[in-house]
């Protein structure tokens, strides 16, 4: 089902970035809760996409995946706005929060986030050679660290 899910994302046009991040190299300052870690993510990830894929004059969303208890989906979506407030190159942004499960654009991101985290991981390709033609950038936030903190 996997290799069908994939072979139909590979028929549309895409742009897939990626950050990469090992979480025990990142300072506990950073992980004193999901939100701050996730937030870290995003603006690493938002303040070098959002100029690549947008310009002053159009209107920018930014949709994530809403997830946990009611609190930490509030949380997260202010993480998110705040980051996106912070670095669009856009005069309108706004930012939505969804369940990954009510959106296709979503559910794409998330098989493809998976091929790469496998990749990344466990050094397996096959889902991420069938995408690979629309990654156009994969950066390890933490490369250059040695430290890990657990």
């Amino acid at each position: 089902m996997r290799d069908k899910v994939f072979a139909a994302i590979a028929t549309s046009p895409m742009r897939i970035d990626a950050v990469i991040l090992e979480k025990s190299k990142a300072y506990p300052s950073v992980r004193v809760s999901d939100e701050r870690f996730y937030k870290t993510a995003w603006y690493q990830h938002m303040k070098y996409v959002a100029p690549k894929i947008a310009v002053s004059t159009d209107d920018l969303l930014v949709v994530s995946a809403s997830i946990g208890s009611n609190a930490k989906k509030r949380a997260f979506h202010a993480a998110v706005t705040d980051v996106i407030r912070q670095v669009s190159p856009t005069a309108k942004a706004r930012v939505a929060s969804w369940s990954a499960a009510s959106d296709p654009c979503l559910q794409v991101a998330d098989y493809c986030a998976w091929a790469i985290q496998r990749k990344w991981e466990a050094g397996d390709r096959q889902g991420y050679d069938l995408i690979k033609g629309f990654v156009q950038t994969e950066f390890d936030l933490f490369a250059s660290g040695t430290r890990k903190f657990y």
